[in-house]
């Protein structure tokens, strides 16, 4: 077993705002320490700026590592979540340009700090592409052992049913023994019997998800339409100035739950033509949220309501960039920079902190070969199996609790 009485370090890539960083170094209580980032977008680069002391580096990764001058430290972990494309049907007619793979600078930054640990976060889409196996080709060439799976960010106290496709390696450890981390919270539709029957795959300790009401029920109505000179929370709990036509349709759509076939029912003359016309799919077009379920997977224009579940749910208004944030679980403290659209996108593009410290407990305990409670469970692959978060059923539009 290795020595457990220092801290490890990390380089964050693709960090965005920093969300997995504020995960792994503020929330897991693991003394995880940031050492380098970087993220293409110069205003998500301040906020991580405003938010750490680790030096943060804005520009195309691709050029920073192939400027000569550039020094990537020693570190333990690489985290991050690099843009794929092997799933896209235009990949075939591609060159093969490492802009289109940005894996593969993710990787050569895991080769320049002699990194022994990984984790990558992506879309779902992302195991069993192209993408995927070249990356596990490349990470076993170099010793790495490679665990991936789909996780939903609601098993994690993230109040937001977000799935997102986690790849974890290691050159010391077998990642499947401490991957998918334990479960902390629950679906409450499950009878206790089925939780049982998970096993291991659930923390004693699990709790019901957490929900819209749980996040934003202390928030006041929102003021203005502008960032506000406020304390937080209430320096991003703004609003915008809807037409007449769309205070309309959100009034014609009151009850929680309700989406755009409501809208179609109760006020056809409101409905767009577009939607009239297609009859089945994105039920969550113009949705309202449900105060005791989780939020759905808030995305960057989750202002507006035409995107997605993104009413509010009795306020006829969409979301906030506060309440847009808490279903992300940032803390409220957190800086925010630039203007209110790059914020909205560093909000939906980030890594939920909290689904971000459930993954650096295991990594941390995969590090240093630990358990990961006080019961001695180790997950293994029985609990791998077990976890089926990328095959259980969403919330939607009409279906009971």
């Amino acid at each position: 077993m290795r020595e457990t009485n220092r801290e490890l370090r990390y380089i964050d890539l693709f960090a965005g705002a920093g969300g997995m960083s504020v995960g792994f170094e503020y929330l897991s209580d693991r003394g995880f320490r940031g050492l380098w980032a970087n993220d293409f977008n110069d205003f998500a680069a301040q906020t991580y700026r405003a938010n750490f002391d680790t030096r943060c580096y804005s520009g195309d990764i691709v050029d920073i590592l192939r400027d000569p001058k550039t020094t990537i430290p020693s570190a333990d972990v690489v985290i991050g979540g690099p843009p794929c494309q092997g799933f896209s049907l235009l990949n075939k007619l591609r060159a093969d340009d490492p802009r289109k793979k940005l894996w593969i600078p993710f990787m050569e930054v895991i080769d320049r700090a002699g990194a022994r640990a990984f984790v990558m976060e992506n879309v779902p889409q992302l195991l069993g592409s192209l993408e995927h196996k070249e990356i596990l080709t490349w990470a076993e060439a170099r010793g790495f052992r490679v665990w991936s799976g789909v996780l939903l960010a609601a098993d994690y106290g993230v109040p937001q049913m977000r799935k997102r496709a986690i790849l974890v390696g290691s050159k010391d450890s077998e990642p499947s023994k401490f991957f998918p981390p334990q479960r902390t919270h629950y679906d409450p539709r499950k009878p206790p019997e089925q939780l049982t029957l998970c096993g291991g795959s659930y923390s004693s300790a699990a709790k019901p998800w957490r929900t819209v009401r749980d996040v934003i029920g202390d928030l006041p109505m929102p003021v203005g339409t502008e960032l506000r000179k406020e304390s937080p929370p209430l320096d991003l709990h703004f609003g915008r100035n809807p037409t007449d036509k769309s205070i309309a349709r959100y009034r014609a759509i009151p009850e929680q739950g309700m989406n755009r076939f409501d809208l179609q029912k109760n006020a056809p003359e409101l409905t767009p033509e577009c939607w009239i016309r297609k009859k089945s799919g994105g039920t969550d077009l113009f949705g309202r949220l449900w105060w005791d379920r989780p939020a759905f997977t808030i995305r960057t224009e989750f202002f507006k309501p035409e995107k997605g579940r993104y009413l509010h749910p009795e306020q006829h208004r969409p979301i906030t960039h506060r309440e847009a944030a808490r279903f992300q679980t940032f803390p409220d403290e957190f800086v925010f920079t630039g203007s209110k659209i790059e914020i909205a996108r560093q909000i939906g593009n980030a890594v939920p902190p909290l689904f971000g410290a459930a993954i650096a407990r295991a990594v941390h305990s995969m590090w240093f070969s630990e358990t990961l409670n006080g019961d001695g469970y180790l997950p293994g692959r029985e609990a791998s199996r077990d976890y089926v978060a990328s095959k259980e059923q969403e919330y939607a539009a009409g279906t009971p609790c």
